[in-house]
């Protein structure tokens, strides 16, 4: 029996994994470059790793993957240590899970005991030092310790080095069908679960206790990996979602609770939904606020097209906000999603990359006063022409619960 079907909820084909190897392939052989390094550590904002090899980093678990230009992968994980013959002999990599992959190599290193900050730079040298003038491509510099780093290119000095990021993010951020399929997937499961918390949210639960019910949800629908926040207040006052370290305030009879379902699903693909409910009726201002955020998320739709320049729409959104005599956006209110739950193109006015057809686009403005935290938080797939409908079927409204 096939062990990857047993063992794994949604494995990516291997025709899309084909796609994306020899894109980047391509795409290094018109830079002259021969091997990419990249290293991730976690599921939700390490989607590197899991883009070449359909496996996700793990809770802070480094793992490091070296791609060639004219050969498979190498993958190396925390684990035991390994002698120099068996390196040359291990055959691990063949099985059921490492698709694309020549060498699975291990070390005892941790994060945690900073003596082995190197151990997997090391087996990164030993791979590459018999290949002399080779150029290697570095995958996003802001995962790689210093001493990896610098491990690397002391150890290597025949070897030139390059930022490689922008060649792999160019590809990364353009979904392919089975991804937008992948996507739809999360999205209708994000749907399911914000139902379930309607269902089910109550005055006297706390904001863990409403994370909770999300979280389950889910799970139950093959999510792999969430991040939930909420936060409740009386009405008039503020109610910003809050990380979970802060959320063990009782919600209470007129209070409003905003909650953010930020969870990737089957296949790991993440989209992300919020919204604000209210244990009892919504006063007018906060409808009002609720009705302005959906009008600001309005005007960088109108503008999310192929061709868009991200400080431009950024721009526009803060113009609109400014003549309502409301706060202008300073954080992150828009970006592309995919294995990573922040991915480029960032809608922000220092992000380069424009917008393209076949992105997936989450764009949250907040409306936020001394008295009120209004906000929308949604998916778009761009399309030729502009954007789809938005992909999440949870009403914009404010939710009311009877209670």
């Amino acid at each position: 029996m096939d062990e990857a079907k047993i063992r794994i909820s949604v494995q990516i084909s291997n025709e899309e994994l084909k796609r994306r190897w020899t894109a980047v392939r391509k795409a290094m052989a018109e830079r002259k470059i021969d091997y990419l390094v990249m290293r991730n550590s976690d599921q939700h904002l390490g989607g590197y790793i899991r883009w070449f090899t359909d496996i996700p980093g793990f809770n802070g678990y480094p793992t490091t993957v070296v791609f060639p230009r004219e050969d498979e992968m190498t993958v190396i994980n925390s684990g035991p240590r390994m002698d120099p013959q068996s390196r040359m002999t291990d055959l691990s990599a063949k099985d059921w899970a490492f698709r694309g992959v020549k060498n699975r190599w291990t070390a005892p290193y941790f994060t945690t005991l900073d003596y082995s900050r190197t151990y997997d730079a090391e087996l990164v040298v030993d791979l590459l030092k018999p290949m002399k003038r080779c150029t290697v491509g570095f995958v996003g510099f802001s995962y790689l310790p210093v001493d990896f780093h610098g491990f690397i290119v002391k150890n290597l000095p025949e070897c030139t080095f390059v930022s490689a990021t922008d060649l792999v993010d160019e590809i990364k951020a353009v979904k392919s069908p089975e991804e937008i399929a992948l996507i739809l997937r999360c999205a209708e499961m994000q749907d399911k679960a914000m139902a379930e918390v309607r269902m089910k949210i109550k005055p006297g639960m706390r904001d863990s206790e409403v994370t909770a019910l999300a979280q389950y949800s889910c799970e139950m629908q093959g999510s792999e990996g969430q991040l939930l926040m909420c936060g409740s207040a009386p009405l008039g006052t503020p109610s910003p979602m809050l990380r979970r370290h802060f959320m063990n305030r009782e919600i209470r009879k007129g209070d409003h609770v905003t909650l953010m379902i930020e969870a990737s699903g089957p296949g790991g693909y993440y989209c992300e939904l919020g919204r604000v409910f209210v244990m009892g009726k919504a006063s007018g201002e906060l409808l009002d606020a609720m009705e302005m955020a959906k009008e600001t998320q309005r005007v960088t739709l109108k503008l999310l097209k192929p061709g868009a320049d991200p400080k431009e729409l950024l721009a526009a959104s803060n113009a609109f906000l400014k003549s309502k005599g409301l706060p202008q956006d300073t954080r992150l209110y828009a970006h592309g999603q995919g294995y990573d739950l922040v991915e480029r193109p960032a809608i922000r006015d220092d992000e380069p990359m424009p917008v393209r057809e076949n992105m997936n686009i989450t764009v949250h403005p907040i409306v936020a006063t001394p008295r009120v935290f209004a906000w929308v938080c949604d998916n778009y797939l761009v399309t030729k022409d502009g954007v789809g409908p938005c992909i999440h079927k949870t009403p914009q409204q404010v939710i009311e619960v009877d209670a």
